[in-house]
């Protein structure tokens, strides 16, 4: 949002002097410097791993890790996006809230210990079972994490939650990389994963006061289920289009044909998930707080939507550019196959960021269910043209299911978003369009020079290219906010300027 805007929609003040803008610009820092600082580590330990062990592995902690989403998404409760939507006081609501996520935590780990052979039969890998059944342990202390801390999204306090996470993160890359080293197999994963979670529930009693007690109050409980439901029938429908596909390559193609492809979706759609992940943690409590007054939502709309393309085009047109060269250099040629499945799979991540800034916006005006039935109409496309096109071209049809259901809806989202908000097609076209010309002609240049192949294939090659694509991006912007008054520059200028004071 920008430093005028935001400065004019003063809302709920949480401390004396302070406005809802100051607010927002201070988390939105905390917010991306931890998502950065996570993607770091998450780049380099991916790198590491990558290297020390086999995509078998990665297929093994893919088939766990998929069964446990299943259980913990189709039992979402919903109610964290509940207290944070909730504009009276909700410590009335914390112990019933907590109260039901211990017995959901424990209930999902039983069904996980016990149902673990029927995944390792479902899959026909019998080696997955014991993974299975540790990796469960986790929902434990995820379920006893202290209620507190949704405080800490609610009121915009991401420098409190950024320990909370960063915490959780440092163990997990510090013990996954230390066991790799010495195990050389997948429980290097499972262990660092454990011990993230052990972390981030033990911290969360430190930083954070409140003392939660087991409480079981109905009509509360109620009460946060009637908004909650809608969130768990969107989070239903995001697991199923974003996993669905990891499910039906693990069974179809098999463990190491979902290493290979969990492997090119993390790359492809890392930078598009962390913009998408720090905007919308952001976005949701903010727009909460102003969804009476259309004129400032509006504003706000609009101003994320550009800066989510500004940033999530030219990445996605880096890593499509650049993705040969970047599996070669970093991961090694054992991994080459997926390339292509990569560069399909990174155009699917930049329509899934610039649609992933509808969703705050539909929940925090009260219109869930919107978005529930965009997702389910992608979840319905994906499911006639997955079979077909994997069967054809593997795991790179695949990645052509999913480009292409999202391809088809998430306009339709852009536009339900822009009549919320009574905002015109071109007001948010723009926005759009002009970000999109830049980075084609950054792609093609890049693919242009590539051709006559200055340099050989390696670290230096790809530094040049990268800066070169930089460098071209942002001189067609500089040269569209000449000619159309795009005025991103501004924006971020008066951002710099705030941060500086």
């Amino acid at each position: 949002m920008s430093i005028a805007n935001i400065r004019y929609m003063v809302g709920d003040l949480l401390k004396p002097g302070e406005s809802l803008y100051q607010r927002v610009l201070v988390s939105g820092f905390w917010v991306f410097a931890l998502r950065l600082i996570q993607a770091l580590f998450n780049f380099i330990r991916l790198v590491v791993l990558a290297r020390l062990l086999s995509p078998y592995d990665f297929g093994l902690m893919g088939i766990a890790l998929l069964t446990m989403l299943v259980l913990d998404t189709f039992s979402q409760t919903g109610f964290q996006k509940a207290l944070i939507q909730k504009n009276e006081d909700i410590s009335g609501y914390l112990d019933s809230a907590w109260t039901v996520s211990i017995l959901r935590g424990f209930s999902l780990f039983m069904l996980l210990f016990l149902g673990a052979p029927y995944v390792g039969m479902f899959f026909n890998t019998p080696e997955a079972v014991l993974v299975v059944r540790v990796i469960g342990t986790s929902l434990l202390f995820k379920s006893l994490t202290n209620i507190g801390i949704v405080y800490f999204q609610k009121e915009l306090e991401f420098d409190k939650r950024f320990v909370y996470e960063f915490l959780g993160t440092l163990i997990d890359f510090t013990v996954s990389i230390l066991s790799a080293l010495v195990l050389r197999n997948v429980w290097a994963l499972v262990f660092g994963l454990l011990a993230g979670e052990v972390t981030r529930c033990f911290t969360s009693y430190i930083i954070h006061p409140y003392r939660p007690r087991l409480s079981f109050e109905l009509n509360k409980v109620a009460e946060l289920w009637r908004f909650g439901r809608w969130i768990t029938g969107s989070g239903i429908l995001v697991f199923l289009i974003t996993q669905g596909d990891d499910i039906f390559v693990g069974k179809f193609l098999g463990a190491t044909a979902l290493g290979f492809y969990q492997m090119a979706y993390r790359i492809s759609n890392m930078p598009a998930t962390e913009i998408t992940h720090v905007l919308s943690q952001i976005t949701f409590p903010a727009y909460a707080k102003l969804q009476s007054n259309l004129s400032n939502l509006k504003k706000a709309y609009l101003e994320v939507l550009q800066t989510t393309s500004v940033f999530s085009f030219p990445i996605a047109g880096l890593i499509f550019a650049m993705s040969p060269d970047f599996v070669v250099v970093f991961l090694g040629e054992k991994w080459v196959s997926i390339v292509h499945p990569m560069q399909v799979l990174v155009l699917w991540g930049l329509i899934r960021s610039v649609g992933a800034t509808t969703g705050p916006l539909f929940q925090a005006t009260g219109f869930p269910q919107v978005g529930v039935k965009l997702q389910f109409a992608i979840l319905v496309l994906l499911a006639l043209l997955i079979y077909p096109l994997t069967r054809w071209l593997g795991i790179l049809g695949t990645s052509l299911a999913v480009l292409l259901s999202a391809l088809v809806i998430n306009p339709v989202a852009i536009y339900k978003s822009a009549k919320i908000i009574h905002a015109g097609i071109w007001e948010v076209l723009r926005l759009i369009l002009f970000p999109l010309f830049a980075t084609v002609f950054m792609c093609v240049s890049l693919f242009t020079l590539k051709s006559f192949a200055l340099f050989s294939v390696g670290i230096v090659s790809f530094t040049v290219y990268l800066f070169a694509g930089i460098a071209l991006y942002i001189c067609v912007i500089v040269v569209i906010k000449s000619l159309f008054n795009y005025d991103l520059l501004n924006l971020l200028r008066q951002c710099l300027t705030e941060l500086g004071k």
